[in-house]
């Protein structure tokens, strides 16, 4: 526990270096430009366009709303969210070897490349959430209330990605396979996660696929933050507890593993 403690710890004391430096990022991403960060809005409203054409006008046919909510309304509380866990996971995962100039010169902790990425994908995120909120408040989906459920998404999202890209971060460089395997993982994930398909009426099996599913858990408080009217948070006790755990072992998996290799990484690379 002392080096989930130490790791945090790190992340605490270097917080406006991870501020600025993910802020730097954004600029010089989009530096050159005409559309700059709105190509952050813009970006997903076209894979949006997309997938409801594919599954809203295609596969689903006559078949609109989903419960009491428009599929559109339905897919975008579940893309939106999904798009940031998957930009994510991947940035952090990468975080590390993406950063080799800057690993070498660095006077600060490696972990914390992973908070740049990951903060880099929250400010996306703001920048979506903030269509979802107008959406909600326009239409009713949701209590102004229950919009504290999207600080608990941030808060679980944040640590599930920083453990995971514990993991990784070390595992990619040391096994490059890893990389391939995370892509070909993820792309499993978006498909199992209910982004345009909803839980109810679902084979069984899918159920419980999903409810193992630690993305599903993570889009679905998103989606009940916003758009759905009966809690402000998704699940039970028996889902909370699953998702701590698994993300607890994980951040325990990945704190050892990054202490351990954190010195050696730049050997591999």
């Amino acid at each position: 526990m002392k080096k989930i403690f130490d790791i945090f710890k790190e992340q605490w004391i270097h917080r406006h270096l991870i501020w600025e430096l993910s802020i730097y990022q954004i600029k010089s991403q989009y530096a050159n430009h005409y559309l700059g960060v709105f190509w952050n809005i813009l970006q997903p409203a076209m894979q949006v366009l997309i997938y409801y054409v594919v599954f809203g006008l295609g596969l689903r046919g006559v078949r609109g709303d989903v419960g009491e909510v428009p599929f559109i309304i339905h897919l975008i509380s579940g893309l939106f969210p999904w798009l940031f866990l998957s930009q994510g996971v991947n940035s952090a995962a990468n975080a590390i070897q993406g950063q080799l100039s800057l690993v070498t010169k660095m006077k600060f902790p490696s972990s914390t490349l992973l908070s740049i990425a990951i903060v880099n994908s929250i400010i996306n995120l703001f920048m979506t959430t903030a269509l979802i909120i107008i959406f909600s408040l326009w239409n009713g989906y949701s209590e102004p209330l229950h919009y504290l459920g999207f600080i608990y998404f941030l808060v679980a999202s944040y640590t599930f990605i920083f453990a995971f890209g514990l993991i990784m971060s070390s595992l990619v460089i040391l096994v490059r396979d890893m990389k391939n395997v995370l892509q070909n993982a993820i792309r499993m994930f978006f498909f199992l996660t209910p982004i345009f398909w909803a839980l109810e009426g679902v084979h069984p099996i899918l159920q419980t696929i999903t409810s193992f599913n630690p993305f599903a858990y993570l889009v679905m408080n998103y989606r009940q933050a916003f758009v759905l009217s009966d809690a402000p948070l998704y699940g039970d006790f028996g889902d909370h507890l699953y998702f701590w755990s698994l993300t607890l072992l994980l951040l325990y998996m990945g704190a050892h593993i990054h202490y351990r290799f954190r010195n050696k990484l730049i050997d591999y690379l």
